[in-house]
């Protein structure tokens, strides 16, 4: 089984959504920036008629409690947590989320804000942006949307 990052925040295994992160930011007082993460991961079932089929890890044949999973993803998140070292290491963590990125070099299509771009999947930017190429050359920086692969891609993710 292949195992994938979608961007901005998905999981694959294959071509079927495993697990998904939400961020959500507040600024407070001093001007601190306050993040909170949650992780989403389908353990014993998945959703069914979703946009991005979805997979569990029991399909996948993993056998996992809540306690054994949040054990790995602690530990997990404690060894990027490092490598981010507040911003300092972004360059490390582009790096390594390129190298597991679902769809680089591939035709997508952004849904934002009730529009759609086309184009060719480059990379990401040194602020975290998908970067693609439109057929007409154009590179386009993506801060947000929703992502669609191959043949929803070429129709537009109607």
């Amino acid at each position: 089984m292949t195992f994938s990052l979608k961007w901005p925040n998905d999981l694959l295994a294959g071509r079927r959504k495993l697990a998904g992160i939400l961020l959500e930011a507040e600024v407070t007082a001093g001007d601190r920036l306050a993040v909170v993460v949650g992780i989403g991961t389908n353990v014993v079932a998945a959703p069914e008629g979703t946009p991005t089929p979805a997979t569990s890890l029991a399909a996948l044949g993993v056998q996992v409690n809540a306690e054994q999973l949040f054990t790995e993803l602690s530990d997990c998140w404690a060894n990027y947590r490092a490598i981010w070292d507040c911003g300092r290491g972004f360059g490390e963590i582009r790096r390594l989320w390129l190298a597991r990125a679902a769809g680089l070099g591939q035709e997508v299509a952004i849904q934002s804000g009730g529009s759609t771009q086309n184009g060719i999947f480059e990379t990401i930017d040194e602020m975290g942006c998908m970067i693609i190429r439109t057929s007409g050359g154009k590179q386009v920086s993506i801060s947000a949307g929703d992502v669609y692969f191959g043949s929803a891609a070429s129709a537009g993710a109607s």
